[in-house]
């Protein structure tokens, strides 16, 4: 079973925003890594399984990492291995802009 987590709002480093009028890019697909954001963290995903029906992803988390590129095992109820549903509109770029980590 997969754990539900509430994904932050990725903003400007939308994935679904930057491909919206972009026909040859790629759903995701098993093996894919994918990233979002989970309170302030960068969270890359390992991708199982993609059900286009609903634009999710289900994966493991592969990673959990700050703005610098620390590690971490955790982020309050999320860890690494942990199984997730990530929704295409919560997936994120990995940039990070001045303006978003004064957030």
């Amino acid at each position: 079973m997969h754990q539900h987590i509430e994904w932050d709002d990725p903003g400007r480093a939308s994935v679904s925003e930057y491909f919206k009028n972009d026909p040859n890019h790629t759903e995701p697909y098993p093996g894919a890594i994918l990233s979002a954001r989970f309170q302030h963290r960068i969270v890359r995903v390992k991708v199982q399984t993609y059900r286009e029906d609903e634009g999710v992803s289900i994966g493991t988390v592969a990673a959990i990492l700050d703005e610098h590129g620390h590690r971490y095992k955790s982020q309050d109820k999320l860890h690494i291995d942990d199984i997730v549903r990530l929704p295409d509109d919560k997936r994120a770029m990995e940039h990070w802009d001045e303006d978003e980590k004064a957030r």
